[in-house]
């Protein structure tokens, strides 16, 4: 069975994997890019966004790139909360198509989870998104259906992954701490008392200050 796995998700040290107030001006709130700058300085991120030159990408190597690059590798499907796909309010305009553009960056059938589903929406690149109000449970099921083998990645936000993790349907979770104190916004681990009892952790330091924690569900978990 393909298995639910999440990549790069930043928090801050107290927790927080977004600011508040969100808006179409602040998607993450008062946090602004604090939580993603270790991502955005990466040449898996620099290719992403095609700001290499081809010859000589830009962007650092070394163990922030490594773990960067997973994001993108071997998935079929992904999941995401309606704070991922548009700032509040998104669904009373029904011109709003995600912050993407024409080819978003999923290229996979992808589950949006709202209480005000909408038809689905196929842009280019392979990316259709697909608006579910079903739980967590009932999402993975469509979700894996649709990656056809390969693994279904949870792609946030905060509630979201909070969400899954609380129903024991994440196989693997890949937490960014970054050195910053947010103080508000929404914290990951709320409601997840002795979730290490289900997983093996390993942190490790990168010398552009943030600790990469791994989380791989125990045989039986």
């Amino acid at each position: 069975m393909s298995r639910t796995r999440i990549h790069n998700l930043s928090i801050s040290l107290d927790g927080f994997a977004t600011g508040e107030p969100q808006s179409l001006e602040a998607p993450f709130g008062h946090a602004g890019q604090r939580l993603h700058e270790w991502m955005f300085r990466t040449r898996t991120w620099a290719q992403h966004m095609g700001t290499g030159d081809g010859a000589a990408p830009s962007g650092s190597v070394g163990l922030d790139d490594a773990f960067a690059e997973r994001h993108g590798t071997g998935f079929g499907a992904e999941i995401m909360g309606a704070n991922k796909f548009g700032p509040p309010g998104w669904q009373d305009d029904p011109a709003w198509e995600g912050w993407w553009g024409p080819n978003p960056p999923f290229h996979t059938p992808t589950f949006v989870l709202t209480h005000r589903p909408r038809p689905p929406l196929e842009k280019e690149g392979g990316t259709t998104f697909h608006f579910l109000d079903v739980s967590p449970a009932e999402a993975l099921a469509t979700a894996r259906e649709a990656a056809a083998g390969a693994d279904v990645r949870i792609g946030g936000g905060p509630t979201v992954v909070r969400d899954f993790l609380s129903a024991g349907l994440v196989d693997h979770m890949h937490l960014v701490q970054v050195p910053v104190v947010l103080g508000r916004g929404v914290r990951v681990w709320d409601g997840l008392e002795a979730l290490e009892d289900a997983y093996e952790i390993e942190a490790v330091s990168s010398p552009s200050g943030v600790t990469h924690l791994t989380f791989t569900r125990r045989d039986g978990a």
